[in-house]
């Protein structure tokens, strides 16, 4: 390791206070630069593994200077002492690894230090031997270690090699209280120090060349979990089940150490990059396989250390000691975020009546819930969910689905949980197929990521463009399957199509939406091709492309969405204008060959919803479904204008999130049909929801203030707020699970996706169709009709869907004058009430924006 030192070569007498050079350089210097040549170059079956040439360097360069140093009086008693750093240190030293070494000494003349020194250097330059030294008392070394955080490091690796063995005790012992003393103050400037030099020497797994010592998920950031728990913060690795991907730190340790070993030996030379023409013999030598394999396995190692340094750095900052007036705060409360997930400390934590042995669903939740707010899950959780939670039984309930889709549509928030649940084994038991492509590298260059990041990385893009979108949820997971069918020999746009019809089965789509996910995938690269190689111009192109998808507009939109995503996440310059132009040119003449799209029409009235409806003058009913979450609500009142609002904010007042919804009448009453899932536990009593409609009909409660209350005090931290920061809820409670009507379980204040209002002409009596696509927030239905009510529309009918994070409602109206001032009017008000967009940064650590975003509204068919 680097140490704080006077120099590299012969130091000057200025320097060191060095007399005349000796007149001989001892033989022992030249036979072990000789041994170390020929250890290096050994071939056949004197050639030893990575191992074992490191444990025999290590061997032969302590020999050499505890004989060197009993020669020259380093001694025990001596006062004198040689520490070893770096490499050394830590007993791996590597063929071209410099000699990192320490003369330490205690009462001595400067006459018998320079002796000492000179004696001790001179014949490993003579050598050729690389050398960083330094010559210290032990309060000049900790004065170093004090004054520099690379020093320090350095230093905490210290080792005694020979000589005055108490001496070197009281430069160890003393750097490592010291540490442990200072690292309060100090905890800033290393984790300073941890990202500038991520930022100089990049990501090791998403490198072509990576550097395998300073790069993120390299060696230096194992040893840095080492320094971590030298000052009793962590306990040096992140705890990781034998069964996960990388198979814990350590082994991921010993991976890279050993390829860097192979690299030293290959090159001839100090390196730390591998070089792809270096990689195929490092690969054959350590019996990995190709370039590709060993760029597979260094993915794998590089990712399982990124992930433990993230766990151990926020570990560490959260175990800090407390100083003056911090001593007295309470302890961090815990906020509930979904059922069985709270936040607490600044991270995803289960509930204390969690219980992961009965509830399959609750990694998707935790996962969910981790994207959504953008904080990252305990380690401690993942170890727990990974040792006792089941697998989702097939087909996977709506709820597991719906906690996949909000997932997936949370934008670069979902890259950290994703990782998160595959470096402890828990994605790959949600998505078997996974194995295939995980660690998977580019088989050719213009690919930035390895094929399972960039399956994220698409889905990432995805999430911006579900409201061009009739389906924003084939768009998600099409997204995250499109290459699932690479590495497995054969064309994975074929391969993939068949695997997508396994996923879609499992999670629980619809066999026509099982299809369509499957023929995405067997198409993802159809419109590209296609627009890119063939004349658009030729009206045969675009008949084919039609005739191909089974002149399906569904399918049509979706792929011209994925065609996108995939090519932003593939690699700079990769989508352009002239791409999107050519795609979008395609998309248009293929799109005038389709027939128009059915509009959609009220659903008829079931037989329970009749019988409800002539129940009362005001009724509701509260019926449980298929899922262990969802429930089903029938509302019914006497229809009147602000009805439909009302409904919807005292059902979300309650913490009860609306999946889907009909809105209908009968015989003068409004019929709101609503399946809900409440964000805790189980609805409140139907007769308590009756309760608070008439109180809301009657204007005893002012629903819309109240919405707009709850919403302001959410305990849910937005994405781009920190617990504790002035983004963040401080609202306290006394038990994990509040009443259903504390909290709702998804407050979004921003969305990911632009909204967007389309329009269409319905009927011969003057009836339009509004359809809106945004991303959901508390109280959206409610606050949606409020506006259309408002605006003089009427709602004759309306359809409701929520699709994981994002919200498709068509509601039927009729305008007091249908005009287009009139539409522009409304749609203006409609989108005032939906989540504002936020652009997100590289770092991401930017609050929620203060302004809306809109779209012109653009016709449906």
């Amino acid at each position: 390791m680097p140490f704080v030192s006077t120099g590299h070569g012969p130091a000057s007498d200025d320097e060191s206070g060095a007399g005349p050079r000796p007149s001989q350089t001892p033989v022992a210097a030249t036979d072990l630069a000789a041994t170390r040549r020929q250890l290096t170059e050994a071939t056949g079956p004197n050639r030893l593994d990575a191992a074992g040439l490191r444990q025999v360097l290590v061997d032969l360069h302590e020999f050499w200077l505890t004989s060197k140093g009993a020669e020259l009086g380093i001694r025990p008693g001596s006062g004198l002492s040689i520490v070893a750093v770096g490499g050394l240190g830590r007993g791996e030293l590597l063929p071209f690894s410099d000699l990192d070494l320490i003369l330490l000494y205690e009462d001595q003349s400067p006459e018998r230090v320079s002796e000492v020194a000179d004696g001790l250097w001179y014949p490993l330059w003579d050598a050729n031997i690389p050398l960083d030294h330094s010559v210290r008392t032990v309060p000049q070394a900790l004065q170093v270690a004090s004054d520099d955080v690379t020093a320090a490091l350095g230093l905490l690796e210290a080792r005694h090699i020979a000589g005055d063995e108490d001496l070197s005790a009281l430069l160890i012992g003393g750097v490592r209280q010291q540490w442990r003393s200072e690292i309060r103050t100090r905890f800033g400037a290393v984790v300073e120090h941890a990202r500038d030099r991520w930022r100089r020497s990049g990501d090791i797994a998403h490198r072509a060349e990576p550097d395998l010592k300073n790069g993120r998920g390299g060696l230096r950031d194992v040893q840095l979990l080492g320094a971590l728990s030298i000052a009793q913060l962590t306990d040096g690795m992140a705890n990781l089940r034998p069964d996960s991907p990388g198979a814990g730190p350590q082994v991921a340790y010993q991976r890279l150490l050993d390829i860097r070993t192979e690299l030293h030996r290959i090159a001839g030379r100090p390196r730390e990059q591998v070089r792809a023409q270096d990689a195929d013999e490092i690969g054959a030598a350590l019996l990995i396989g190709d370039r590709f394999d060993l760029a597979r396995v260094i993915s794998d190692a590089a990712r399982t250390i990124s992930y433990s340094t993230d766990v151990g750095l926020r570990t560490a900052g959260n175990a800090l000691p407390r100083r003056g007036l911090a001593k007295l705060r309470r302890s961090p409360i815990r906020r509930p975020l979904d059922e069985g997930v709270v936040e607490h400390n600044g991270e995803i934590v289960l509930a204390r009546n969690a219980l992961p042995s009965k509830d399959p669903g609750l990694i998707l939740r935790v996962a969910a819930s981790s994207a959504r707010t953008g904080l990252p899950i305990s380690a401690s959780t993942l170890s727990r969910l990974a040792d006792y939670a089941p697998e989702l039984r097939e087909p996977w309930p709506a709820e597991a689905l719906s906690d996949l889709l909000v997932l997936l549509g949370s934008g670069p928030h979902m890259v950290a949980p994703i990782e998160a649940l595959d470096r402890t084994g828990l994605w790959g038991r949600l998505l078997p197929e996974w194995g295939a492509v995980r660690d998977l590298p580019p088989r050719d260059a213009v690919h930035t990521w390895t094929v399972d990041r960039h399956l994220v990385e698409t889905a990432v893009n995805a999430s911006r463009m579900t409201t061009r979108v009739t389906r924003p949820d084939l768009l998600l997971l099409g997204a995250l399957v499109h290459d699932l069918g690479k590495g497995r020999g054969a064309d994975h746009s074929i391969v993939g199509a068949d695997l997508a019809i396994q996923v879609g089965t499992r999670i629980g789509l619809w066999p026509q939406d099982v299809t369509i996910l499957s023929e995405m995938v067997r198409y993802h690269l159809l419109l590209p091709t296609v627009a890119t190689r063939r004349d658009l111009d030729d009206p045969a192109t675009a008949q084919e492309v039609v005739d191909k998808l089974g002149r399906s507009r569904v399918l049509l939109e979706l792929l011209a969405a994925l065609a996108e995503a995939d090519s932003l996440a593939t690699g700079p310059g990769v989508w352009g204008d002239w791409k999107a132009s050519l795609i979008g040119d395609l998309v248009r003449r293929a799109t005038r060959l389709l027939d128009g799209d059915e509009l959609p029409t009220p659903e008829p009235l079931t037989d329970e919803m009749i019988a409800v409806a002539e129940s009362g003058e005001y009724a509701v009913k509260v019926s449980p479904t298929e899922g262990p979450h969802t429930f089903s609500v029938i509302m019914v009142a006497p229809d009147r204008p602000g009805l439909l609002s009302k409904m919807a904010g005292v059902l979300a007042l309650n913490g009860l999130r609306s999946h889907s919804a009909t809105v209908q009448g009968h015989a003068g009453r409004a019929v709101n049909a609503f399946v809900v899932v409440p964000a805790f536990g189980d609805p409140p009593e139907a007769g308590l929801l009756r309760q608070q409609l008439i109180a809301a009909v009657e204007g005893k409660i002012k629903v819309l203030d109240r919405l707009d209350k709850r919403e302001r005090e959410s305990p849910t931290p937005t994405i781009g707020t920190v617990a504790g920061s002035p983004g963040a809820a401080t609202t306290e409670t006394d038990d994990d699970m509040p009443t259903v009507a504390a909290v709702n379980a998804v407050p979004a204040l921003f969305a990911v996706a632009p909204s967007r209002v389309l329009w269409a002409a319905v009927g011969d009596a003057g009836e339009l169709l509004m359809e809106l696509r945004t991303d959901d927030r508390l109280g959206l239905l409610s606050r949606v009709s409020a506006v259309i009510e408002e605006s003089g529309a009427t709602v004759r009918w309306a359809k409701v869907a929520t699709l994981g994070n994002t919200v498709v409602d068509t509601f039927c109206l009729t305008l007091p004058a249908d005009t287009d001032e009139t539409r522009a009017a409304l749609e203006e008000s409609v989108l005032a009430v939906c989540p504002v967009i936020r652009p997100f940064s590289d770092d991401d650590d930017a609050g929620p924006p203060t302004a809306g975003s809109s779209r012109s509204g653009v016709p449906i068919s």
